[in-house]
């Protein structure tokens, strides 16, 4: 009987974990926006963007479990429904002057962008402009207001588990990457703007977005070594916080924490992060841009994927961030643009790159997850039949401290 029991204790553990860890890893996405070509000399008549139900079914025969919308067509969000890809959608910056004037019209591109389809598309978030001290700084005071708004247009209309928020770049926010202690937000804005929103962000339960991008860190400081923003595991390939002592082995962990160090300073060190987007550009916008290549480009997204999909976060923050989206999901292969896509324009691969959150053994469906019902309630039965509650009691406090330290 003892060893039924302790074979039991084993299964037991090994279960628990493998569900523990598989959930604690970011969901990892990528962002879509329809190519729209202009006319030129040499292409009059430039194709149309592909049809959205084209790239509902490519989305989904990648295994990519998340898409960012941000330009949020109607017909695109209506493709992915009855899918199981989550929608992150964005509402342009041209808009948050009137949505912050008036929660009407907010409501009223919430019937045209959400009510039809929700919860048939799984619209996950929605964020409310992108990057708008950089493109529309004069905007910038109407943000918190026109994210409110929306806020207030969902609970109008009766829907509570679409939380909202807005998308900075982190150039534009963060004073310091490195070390990432010493991080704070700008001002004025801090002050004036993030702190405000971040209380908001609080209250509602909502994440803070940011855009990530060590490839534009790398070309902005010389010091940074290549393998550096590449996740690449040399022997040297680290950087140490002297402030908090903590090393750092990707340039990509850097600019996380320098975000989570800011959100601490400001008073809301706990709001979950997510990256609105990431990536590495396979062609560059002129020959100056030598690192710009598809090799590079496919080292830095195999590395970020496996680095998210470790469950190992960030230095300052175990569980990482809660979301990642790769920038983008097809080329768009304009002259003088850089090239971001995983996809060619045709939608051929240009990487072998999973994305998935679980590997297949750990992805349960019905059947399984009903497999492990039965499984976990057999053996139970087993202990209990023993008189072995001592022993339970010591696997649930073995398992908690484990996942502490996972």
């Amino acid at each position: 009987m003892a060893s039924s029991s302790w074979l039991a204790f084993a299964l037991l553990i090994l279960l628990s974990l493998r569900h523990s860890t598989s959930s604690s890893r970011p969901l990892i996405g990528v962002t879509y926006a329809p190519p729209i070509l202009a006319p030129t000399i040499a292409n009059p008549h430039p194709p149309p963007p592909p049809p959205p139900d084209r790239v509902a079914s490519i989305v989904t025969s990648l295994n990519i479990p998340a898409v960012r919308l941000p330009n949020s067509y109607p017909s695109l969000i209506r493709a992915f429904a009855y899918t199981n890809t989550t929608i992150l959608l964005s509402i342009p910056n041209a808009f948050v002057p009137t949505l912050a004037a008036n929660r009407t019209l907010a409501q009223r591109w919430l019937y045209r962008h959400v009510l039809p389809f929700y919860p048939r598309s799984k619209i996950s978030l929605i964020s409310v402009g992108n990057d708008i001290f950089d493109t529309t700084p004069d905007l910038s005071p109407f943000l918190l207001p026109a994210v409110r708004n929306v806020h207030l247009a969902l609970r109008d209309l009766g829907i509570k588990k679409i939380p909202v928020s807005t998308t900075f770049s982190f150039f534009n926010i963060i004073t310091t990457s490195f070390p990432p202690s010493s991080a704070q937000f700008q001002e004025p804005a801090g002050s004036l703007i993030m702190k405000p929103l971040l209380q908001f962000l609080e209250d509602t339960n909502s994440s803070f977005l940011v855009n990530v991008y060590p490839y534009n860190m790398y070309r902005l400081n010389c010091e940074i070594p290549l393998g550096f923003a590449l996740f690449e595991n040399y022997p040297f390939n680290f950087r140490d916080d002297l402030i908090t002592g903590v090393r750092y082995t990707n340039l990509f962990d850097v600019m996380v924490d320098a975000v989570i160090s800011a959100m601490a300073v400001a008073g809301h060190e706990n709001i979950p992060v997510i990256v609105a987007e990431t990536g590495w550009p396979s062609s560059g916008a002129d020959a100056s841009e030598v690192d710009a290549t598809p090799a590079l480009a496919e080292m830095y997204l195999k590395g970020l994927v496996a680095h998210l999909k470790s469950g190992m976060g960030s230095p300052l923050r175990r569980e990482g961030v809660a979301e990642a989206y790769v920038y983008e999901l097809v080329d768009i292969e304009v002259k003088g643009e850089r090239s971001w896509g995983i996809l060619h324009q045709n939608f051929t691969q240009k990487y072998e790159i999973e994305f998935s959150r679980a590997c297949k053994i750990e992805s349960v469906g019905g059947f399984r997850a009903l497999l492990r019902f039965f499984l976990i309630g057999f053996l139970m039965n087993l202990l209990c039949a023993g008189d072995n509650w001592s022993l339970w009691f010591n696997f649930c406090e073995f398992r908690s401290d484990l996942v502490k330290l996972m």
